[in-house]
């Protein structure tokens, strides 16, 4: 049958070609299915699921699952419960189907997910506008809610541990209660979704951050194993509604975006074709009739067409069409604003018309391929006829094809996605780069030193890691502050990478620490070794420098360690320690010079390491114990004793303190051991004080720098000897001479605490350090002791001499009482006799002791004395 000539205008060229496009965009019909029941979880995260007054599933994965269900037949039975509830119920076969679930390789193993994402989002931090937070370096200190059990949870204390930031994370149950906890001030801010975050920000009088992170494609999960045909559903429906820009897709998305709704293109499809069918049955009815007809319905064609275009002009994408010479044919309102131009000026003109050679070009190549069959999803991107305005957009473009299969046009979907990729360039940078100085950090060394030493093994060509530490960084530091701190590192790194070649990688490992990974070195090692020494003179050379800072020159220098590539190692890691190690070796040689890496080194470390796991179980097991040794006047009786830590190893036996008292004081453990020293200390004191012969001896403790400065020190002592019943007036602390250039003020006040509580101190090793007398006249001093290194030469010495007599002048300007230690011989004793000294302590009168053999000696000495007079 022919069509009436007269029915002709009722099809415009722009309506066909607007039908087929959103047709072959994604328009598909699904295949019947058997009707069976789905239980499917539900939790409050509105816009994107949520359970409606009719206890069904809402929001836009909810819409879109009740038009899967309505198209499989599906009877959907809604099962409500909060996220870490529903990801439970799920793994537990309580419910069939969970929608708003981020992929993750984690939950890849306890759940399946289907292939086409069904909604993609990022995160991102709201809170109140006043805050102004710009970047993650703003998060320190602050109370950050989170969905417990999300990944975003998990991320976000990742950032910021990676960063060195201290900040709350809140777990919520909901997100709801997150944005709540922020209007009432109980969290300072709250990561949500962008659609939930952006849905309900405004109700809470919140705003949406710059900080953004952890882009995310959404799924409806299964249980392991289970519900396949549910996912294969799922996935040809979002397959081709994702392909259809006025499929129900959109539609859901544009309504809960707050978007004017689009019509369904398939009722359009088929009202065009009903509309077909009237108007031939109408052409045999006559021609009056039908020419009234024709009227009425190009009338109605026109307004469908108008409402077509509200549409695609509502869509926030860029919707064209180009004809083989690729001229636009059509264009909705988003180019029309992008080109600045209106759709009668845009068609009929190509790429050329409104962007530069190079972008035109490009976009040509593009084009053509989809002209000759291909479907083509890239992002490209464009700069305007000056060369400048650079935007990047995702776009995807396919052939449009007659009913012959010939293609006579292409349709096309571009969206900006500019500041995404900004973003995400921004997060790239946070998370490998050094904010401070701009080098690569440790995380994207690691990646470096992984692919530089794959590429030695390969050319079999020699390389290196130099680790550079600045020497006497934290003196500048503490006198400037870390202001000027950060700008000698700034200056620093701009130094190192003018010396260093272009295949080179710096890093800032963190603080002071820089490394470099030299590569492509001859493979003889005395070759590779000289162009190391070259390249390391060069950087010492370059530090030595002075550098210029506001209203300061600081003169600085470095030590370099270097772990050749050659050398053994398992894993990048190690390579790296062994340089740390030897930089450390090139500190200990005078600083300012370089340190390759020795194999002792890294024994000397296991034998260290080995000392430390044997101390720990020799402070849990009770290895340690209490040596006396005892402290005697002027006319040999005994008035205390100084109480020194033994360790009697199970299997070394006695090891001597030089050797485990400064691995304690580098590890930590100094605090319990120091402790523990006090505890059983103060027991002694108690013990003895119900014994005549002793209940007068006073006991001396050392404590170290770190135990006298810790927080809960005062707390320590009088719970030592509250718990004991010890008498404080018998306890004597003995403090060094560097604890005075420690926060004195600090220390003033500990030491008042206690001496208001009876116990007593004492300034050991004197003489041998820094005492500002203006300090020392304020401490709450009982007694000084004559470092043993005076003691030892004073017979031969007379500058030893001078210093004695000095410390003696001292002590009775200040009525304090000195002792002498280290007195071993009688003439010793006789010289400081003669000097003034009355109190004595060294193997003269014995040795560290067990406490129950000072009572003997006490007698013993007295006996000696009076017989040597």
């Amino acid at each position: 049958m022919e069509v009436d000539p007269r029915m002709k205008p009722l099809f415009s060229p722009r309506l066909v070609n607007l039908l087929l496009c959103l047709c072959l965009l994604g328009c598909a019909w699904s295949t019947a299915a058997e009707a069976r029941m789905v239980r499917v979880g539900v939790y409050a995260n509105e816009p994107k699921i949520f359970a409606d007054a009719n206890a069904q599933p809402s929001g836009i994965l909810g819409e879109l699952l009740q038009a899967i269900a309505n198209e499989e037949r599906w009877q959907l039975q809604t099962v409500p419960c909060a996220w870490q509830q529903c990801l439970q119920l799920l793994q537990d076969g309580e419910i069939d189907l969970l929608p708003d679930v981020a992929f993750s390789e984690e939950r890849a193993q306890l759940m399946d997910f289907h292939q086409v994402p069904s909604l993609f989002s990022w995160s991102q931090l709201y809170s109140h506008e006043e805050l102004r937070l710009r970047s993650v370096l703003d998060l320190r200190g602050l109370r950050i809610a989170a969905l417990e059990g999300s990944i975003q949870f998990k991320y976000l204390q990742s950032l910021l541990d990676s960063f060195g930031l201290q900040a709350q994370m809140i777990p919520l149950s909901d997100l709801s209660q997150g944005f709540a906890m922020v209007l009432a001030e109980q969290a300072d801010a709250v990561v949500a979704n962008h659609l939930f975050g952006d849905y309900h920000a405004a109700s809470y009088r919140l705003s949406a951050t710059p900080i953004m992170f952890q882009p995310a494609q959404l799924f409806y999960a299964t249980r392991k194993g289970t519900n396949g045909e549910l996912l294969s559903a799922i996935d040809q429906h979002l397959q081709n509604w994702q392909s259809a820009p006025g499929s129900i897709y959109f539609q859901v998305l544009q309504r809960w975006s707050g978007a004017p709704q689009q019509r369904s293109v398939p009722v359009l499809f088929w009202w065009g074709l009903a509309l077909l069918a009237a108007l031939l049955a109408l052409a045999i009815g006559g021609s009056l009739l039908l020419r009234r007809q024709v009227a009425d319905k190009t009338r109605h064609l026109k307004t469908s067409e108008a409402r077509l275009n509200t549409i695609l002009d509502s869509v926030e994408a860029h919707i064209y069409i180009k004809d083989p010479q690729l001229r636009y044919q059509y264009v909705n309102r988003k180019v029309c604003e992008l080109f600045g131009r209106s759709a009668e000026q845009v068609i009929g003109h190509s790429d050329a018309d409104f962007f530069d050679s190079d972008t035109a070009q490009a976009l040509g190549i593009n084009d053509r391929r989809v002209l000759a069959g291909e479907r083509i999803e890239s992002e490209e991107t464009n700069r305007d006829r000056y060369g400048r305005n650079e935007r990047t957009y995702f776009s995807v473009k396919l052939p449009l094809r007659a009913a012959d299969g010939s293609i006579y046009a292409l349709c096309g979907i571009s969206t900006d996605i500019t500041e995404h990729k900004k973003n995400l360039e921004q997060i790239h940078q946070l998370a490998y780069y050094d904010a401070l100085t701009g080098l690569p950090n440790r995380r994207l060394l690691l990646e470096h030193l992984q692919f530089a030493l794959a590429r030695s093994a390969r050319s079999r060509r020699e390389g290196a890691l130099l680790f550079i530490d600045l020497d006497n960084f934290k003196q500048l530091n503490d006198t400037l502050g870390h202001d000027m701190g950060d700008l000698l590192l700034q200056q620093v790194s701009e130094r190192l990478l003018n010396q260093v070649r272009l295949e080179d990688s710096l890093s800032r490992l963190g603080g002071d620490e820089f490394v470099l990974i030299l590569e492509n070195l001859e493979p003889e090692p005395q070759a590779a070794i000289a162009t190391i020494e070259h390249v390391a003179e060069k950087l010492l050379r370059a530090l030595a420098t002075p550098f210029e800072l506001p209203g300061y020159s600081h003169s600085g220098s470095a030590s370099i360690g270097v772990a050749l590539f050659s050398q053994p190692h398992d894993k990048p890691e190690e390579l790296l320690k062994h340089a740390d190690l030897a930089m450390y070796e090139a500190k200990a040689a005078g600083r300012n010079t370089l340190c390759f890496f020795d194999p002792r080194m890294q024994q000397a470390l296991a034998a260290r390491a080995t000392l430390e796991h044997e101390l720990r179980r020799a402070l849990s097991e009770g290895q340690l114990l209490l040596h006396y040794q005892p402290q005697v006047d002027d006319r040999g009786e005994l008035f205390g004793a100084e109480a020194l830590v033994r360790w009697q190893h199970p299997q070394r036996g006695l090891v001597p303190p030089g050797e485990f008292i400064p691995l304690a004081e580098s590890t930590g453990l100094i605090l319990p051991m120091g402790r523990w020293i006090l505890h059983t200390a103060c027991q002694q004191l108690a013990s003895w004080a119900n014994d005549p012969q002793r209940a007068e001896l006073t006991v001396a403790i050392n404590v170290s720098a770190r135990q006298f400065h810790h927080p809960d020190f005062v707390t320590d002592v009088l719970s030592a000897l509250q718990k004991t019943g010890a008498n404080p007036h018998k306890l004597e602390l003995e403090l060094t001479e560097s604890q005075l250039v420690q926060d004195i003020e600090a220390l003033i006040n500990k030491m008042g605490q206690l001496r208001a509580r009876g116990v007593r101190f004492s300034l050991d090793d004197f003489g041998t350090g820094y005492s500002s007398l203006s300090y020392l006249k304020r401490l709450p001093l009982d007694q000084l002791k004559i470092d043993r290194s005076f003691v030892r030469d004073l017979l031969d010495n007379a500058s030893d001499t001078a210093i004695v007599r000095t410390i003696l002048a001292l002590g009775q300007a200040l009525e304090l009482r000195v002792i002498a230690e280290g007195v071993e011989s009688q003439a010793q004793r006789d010289a400081l006799l003669r000097l003034g000294c009355h109190h004595f302590q060294g193997y003269l009168y014995g040795v560290p002791q067990p406490a129950e053999q000072i009572g003997v000696y006490g007698r013993a000495t007295l006996d000696l004395q009076q017989g040597s007079a």
